[in-house]
């Protein structure tokens, strides 16, 4: 049966080589500090579940420690040259993303093959962890369908993927961390220390208020910690649940759904959400790392005053 960890093997031999074509780069003066962070991430996909909480604790202080002090940059390893590119972009155009469209499609009709028909149950995928799986093998065919298409130079995908995990930088593992941050801090008990705080500062009745402190709550945890998912179990235990929810007799489903989107307008403004405004932003080589933030504000804040008004008007309507 192939299992989660078979991809995060994957994924952990993938850092793995990157690291190692880091360190072996000489044209790059941050090489070795781009070579201890993606070796390190290297680990933490490998052998993370044999470090246990404390090894994984110092592994992640030291992928902040590296980043913090600025030890990784940007790279330009050798991939395809100018001319190979242009070459088959003349030649086959928009055919060049048929490899990337491979990933999706196994992914979708993989799953819905495996799910509705016999496929299912011959046990290969762990279970509810096909569409993981299925992502997996559809990277691969993917490659393999570039070497016998394109025929690249062997380490062709490898320091193409090096070039850009190297443009994206700490950004890349930033989702994860703040994710976990998000658990902390609702086992920390933030959420019922805010709801007290709240209950004491709010008026009892003062539903419009307690509406705009669960909603701009959400924005600003988001703005935090990156990531509404992240925000929410905060935010719900603080506010939401118990006085929206329980003492004022609000709709818990748009509570809780207007709730989210009231978080996802704090993705908006926030480098913290760097997978949305960092990643972009890099990949793109904008002069302005922020430029993406700068453009959706003038979005994130209109949408947020609505949706205080529709969890104020829906919910308790």
């Amino acid at each position: 049966m192939i299992t989660l960890q078979w991809l995060y093997t994957l994924a952990g031999l993938m850092f793995a080589a990157f690291a190692l074509l880091s360190a072996a780069d000489r044209t790059n003066a941050k090489r070795l500090g781009n070579a201890a962070f993606w070796g390190l991430m290297a680990l933490s996909l490998l052998a993370g579940d044999y470090l246990g909480g404390f090894g994984n604790g110092l592994l992640v202080l030291g992928l902040a420690g590296l980043a913090g002090f600025g030890l990784i940059g940007r790279s330009a390893p050798p991939t395809t040259t100018d001319a190979e590119r242009e070459s088959w972009a003349d030649r086959l155009g928009n055919r060049l993303f048929l490899p990337a469209l491979i990933i999706p499609a196994t992914a979708l009709f993989g799953t819905l093959a495996y799910n509705y028909t016999a496929l299912g149950t011959y046990g290969w995928f762990e279970d509810k962890r096909e569409t993981y799986v299925l992502l997996g093998v559809g990277v691969l065919l993917a490659i393999g369908a570039i070497f016998a298409w394109l025929k690249p130079s062997p380490l062709a995908p490898v320091q193409e993927g090096r070039r850009l995990i190297d443009a994206i930088g700490w950004a890349a593992v930033l989702p994860q961390m703040l994710a976990a941050l998000g658990v902390l801090f609702a086992a920390a008990g933030v959420g019922t220390i805010i709801g007290d705080l709240t209950a004491a500062v709010i008026p009892e009745g003062s539903i419009f208020l307690t509406v705009l402190v669960f909603a701009m709550g959400m924005a600003l945890f988001t703005i935090i910690m990156g990531n509404a998912f992240a925000a929410f179990p905060v935010m719900a235990a603080a506010v939401g649940i118990p006085l929206l929810v329980e003492d004022y007799g609000g709709n818990p489903a748009i509570v809780g759904a207007v709730g989210m989107l009231a978080g996802f307008c704090g993705t908006l403004m926030t480098p913290m959400a760097a997978n949305f405004n960092l990643v972009p932003a890099a990949l793109l080589e904008l002069k302005d790392q922020y430029g993406v933030i700068k453009a959706q504000i003038a979005t994130a804040l209109p949408l947020l005053v609505a949706n205080i008004l529709i969890i104020y008007f829906a919910a308790f309507g």
